[in-house]
């Protein structure tokens, strides 16, 4: 009985403020204490209840803290752009996007290149990549745009850049920006597809096989489930390239000294256009294998040559800097000056 009436005299000298703040009805009911109903409009005395005190802004606090803006002076403008050319080699090609994306914020880094930052309360360089190559694959016609702060010489941010990059990410061309249509240069890719352990007169049977349909429907796994599309509307051409005659123009890899010593390995040669959903090289693997039944011994090595310009007529690939080295040159003091005879 004593310590019955003990806790009802502790539980009714307690605060009761921690009841209505929110909870719900029931919830009230079943914490209220056995001193009586707690007060409709609870106490907001301060000094009685010191720990009701908050720092809850006000609604003018809420709208300064929506108009903060970052300390300090605005970040230097981009006043020059520059588009590179880097290759992904030998076993760099297993590198991820990310991967690259890290290694060229260091590279710079390095190189004290003037890069523009971005404003806000966490500000990166304005750095653009375009249609990088899948995770596996190699390339020699990967790009990026740089935005500077300060006016450099291309070629000399190239060599500078290149010396910082471990060997296989390789920069091999660079143009000063001119024009902000380079994504819509961007309009095919030609590919090279090794297929070691496969015979050219077979591979050669499968292209027929495979050109000769309307549409090839093919299957590819994403992060947001299985996709079902057409991978033969995006292809412009696929051959069958033999290595003894066109042998300057192959990208080869490491199986070079098997394809010499007569092993069986055909090589194909794939443009496609750049469309949505993107068609990769690894599903016109999966279209040849579902036309004729082309299977492969060990995954195929796949190479991107080049990405530009499609010419509509010859079916190639061109160069998406031939536009940038044609205004440079326009802008030259050369090309303004008048002729005088």
């Amino acid at each position: 009985m004593f310590l019955q009436c003990l806790s009802r005299n502790i539980l009714n000298t307690v605060p009761k403020t921690h009841i209505d703040l929110g909870r719900r009805p029931r919830h009230r009911r079943l914490c209220r204490p056995r001193g009586g109903r707690p007060s409709a409009e609870p106490s907001t005395d301060v000094a009685a209840y010191p720990w009701r005190r908050t720092n809850a802004p006000t609604p003018e606090g809420l709208s300064a803290l929506a108009r903060r803006t970052p300390d300090g002076p605005p970040p230097a403008p981009a006043v020059q752009r520059i588009r590179l050319r880097y290759t992904k080699r030998g076993r760099l090609r297993f590198t991820s996007h990310r991967d690259f994306q890290r290694a060229l914020e260091r590279a710079l880094r390095r190189s004290a290149v003037p890069m523009a930052y971005s404003a806000g309360f966490t500000p990166h360089p304005k750095i653009s990549f375009m249609n990088a190559a899948p995770t596996g694959a190699a390339s020699e016609a990967e790009y990026v745009e740089l935005a500077l702060s300060e006016r450099r010489e291309p070629e000399l941010l190239r060599s500078q850049l290149d010396e910082s990059l471990p060997p296989g990410l390789d920069v091999v061309d660079a143009v000063e920006a001119h024009g902000k249509d380079f994504m819509e240069r961007l309009q095919a890719s030609c590919w090279q597809l090794v297929l070691d352990g496969v015979e050219a007169d077979t591979a050669r049977a499968a292209v027929a096989a495979f050109l000769a349909q309307d549409e090839v429907t093919v299957e590819r796994q994403t992060k947001n489930g299985l996709r079902t599309f057409d991978a033969r509307g995006a292809v412009i051409t696929l051959d069958v390239v033999d290595p003894q005659v066109d042998a300057g123009a192959l990208a080869l890899p490491e199986s070079t000294t098997d394809i010499l010593a007569g092993r069986a390995c055909a090589i194909l040669r794939l443009v496609v256009r750049h469309a949505t959903p993107a068609v990769r090289p690894d599903d016109v693997l999966t279209g040849l294998r579902v036309t004729a039944d082309l299977a492969l011994p060990v995954p195929a090595g796949v190479t991107r040559l080049a990405q530009g310009p499609l010419d509509e007529e010859t079916g190639a690939v061109t160069d998406p800097f031939a536009p940038d080295r044609d205004a440079a040159l326009a802008l030259t003091p050369e090309a303004t000056e008048p002729q005088h005879a």
